[in-house]
């Protein structure tokens, strides 16, 4: 049984390894600076994650069930959270 503080998308069993994300953020999707934020934009957005009530174990958003380190660097996405979007650059 999930509690309220369960990622949306995924069971309790499921868990994302930071080589896992690291791995992918090294892939050449993540290198393009058609599809990807500034490092400057994607460390604000971190920060304003990391603040962010609804993240859970410092990976994944409790809203969207995203993994917020690939998340952020995308230029077409944008913080999930109604009423309150912490990306606002």
């Amino acid at each position: 049984m999930k509690d309220n503080r369960s990622c949306k998308g995924c069971d309790d069993s499921y868990r994302v390894m930071e080589e896992q994300i690291s791995r992918m953020l090294l892939s050449p999707m993540f290198q393009s600076p058609e599809r990807c934020v500034p490092e400057p934009v994607y460390e604000k957005r971190l920060e304003a994650c990391m603040d962010c009530p609804n993240l859970l174990e410092g990976t994944t958003c409790s809203l969207c069930g995203c993994i917020v380190r690939i998340t952020a660097k995308l230029k077409e996405r944008s913080c999930p959270k109604p009423g309150d979007n912490r990306w606002t650059y």
